[in-house]
């Protein structure tokens, strides 16, 4: 072997050594303030679940979300699981769309929240599709275990379409909705002071003509602002703001983040950030949507300029997505999302850990 051959095998391992290194500090950046990533239940009964949803209860996290075998098809039903002793006991059926003994349709979206020193509430949509479904409600007083018989909302009401709740300073309960009819996807809020005994509407407030727009997700502000962010048609993550309280909302306009046209779901931090978990994806020009991979989050202090945080999944088999985020009273952040149609993965993150850099020109940075 000359001395020049061994130079170049040198300079090769070396290439190569540099790169794996370089590879694994980026990955490792990535993961920074990540505390648990598992999944919810290895196997089941069902062979898809989507649209998971996380609440904290007094007793701890509880999760659910649509399982049966695809979505659309009748036997799907309502699936939850709660975190007990640090694992996840069994997923339960607990909501199904019997409507007699001939006839059952899918269930759809379920959407946990915990009323404040009181009641579980798990809504959910029953339907053969989106256009058709109907909203539905079930309640929980010892956090998860036994749920009550499912009462319909009031007609015209669905409850929180994909998204959590906010409770506002005044004690109403702000629910974001949406609809997918004929005269394009739009986007209302539903409101309740009582905790789901009676509704008010707000909207829509876009016309589902210049902007197509669904599944909001409400973040707030110090100064008393309200901003959501929303899936969309435009290839871009829609917004809107208000000013007044939800009374009145701006001009629904695209955002500096990419979207695939899939579920979105974002949490405002005690610290007064904004986080953001979502595709950073944007669909090839001319198609409706794009792949349901990379699943991000990112973080902002002001709801404008959003910086790159984590990478949850990266893996171009399949598709992460519809994720579901909360903040619970530690301090600690909880995502939930699918995970290639199979399972629901849970990831639990320390938000005073993250380490972010500025998102340029919708590219994800290195």
């Amino acid at each position: 072997m000359t001395i020049h051959t061994m130079h170049n095998k040198t300079f090769r391992w070396l290439l190569v050594g540099t790169i794996c290194l370089f590879t694994h500090l980026v990955q490792a950046q990535q993961k920074e303030g990540i505390l648990v990533d598992e999944f919810i239940f290895e196997t089941a009964p069902f062979p898809e679940s989507h649209a998971s949803t996380i609440a904290e209860t007094p007793a701890g996290l509880v999760a659910a979300w649509f399982g049966g075998t695809k979505e659309r098809n009748p036997d799907v039903g309502i699936q939850v699981s709660r975190l007990e002793g640090g694992k996840w006991t069994a997923p339960v059926e607990v909501a199904n769309g019997i409507v007699n003994a001939n006839l059952r349709y899918a269930c759809w979206n379920p959407v946990l929240y915990q009323i404040p020193k009181g009641d579980l509430m798990l809504f959910y949509k029953v339907g053969p599709n989106v256009a058709g479904w109907k909203g539905f409600l079930i309640t929980s007083k010892d956090n998860g275990k036994t749920w009550s018989k499912p009462t319909a909302l009031q007609e015209g009401f669905l409850g929180p379409v994909k998204n959590k709740p906010v409770l506002m300073p005044n004690g109403e309960l702000w629910c974001a909705s949406s609809t997918e009819g004929e005269g394009g996807w739009r986007v209302h809020f539903e409101v309740t002071s009582d905790f789901g005994k009676t509704w008010r509407k707000v909207g829509p407030i876009n016309d589902g003509k210049t902007i197509n727009a669904i599944q909001p997700s409400i973040l707030t502000y110090a100064n008393g602002d309200m901003q959501i962010l929303c899936r969309s048609k435009s290839r871009s993550i829609v917004e809107s703001w208000s000013k007044d309280g939800g009374k009145t909302w701006s001009e629904m306009v695209p955002m500096s983040l990419p979207n695939n046209n899939s579920g979105t779901d974002a949490v405002t931090l005690k610290d007064g950030r904004q986080l953001l978990v979502y595709n950073h994806v944007k669909p090839p020009a001319g198609q409706p949507k794009g792949p349901r991979t990379p699943l991000n989050v990112a973080i902002s202090k002001d709801g404008k300029a959003w910086e790159a945080a984590l990478v949850l999944e990266d893996s171009p088999i399949s598709q992460y997505s519809y994720p579901s985020v909360i903040q619970t009273a530690d301090g600690m952040v909880h995502i939930v999302y699918t995970w290639r149609r199979q399972r629901i993965k849970y990831v639990k993150i320390d938000p005073s850990k993250l380490k972010s850099k500025p998102i340029a020109d919708e590219q994800w940075p290195m």
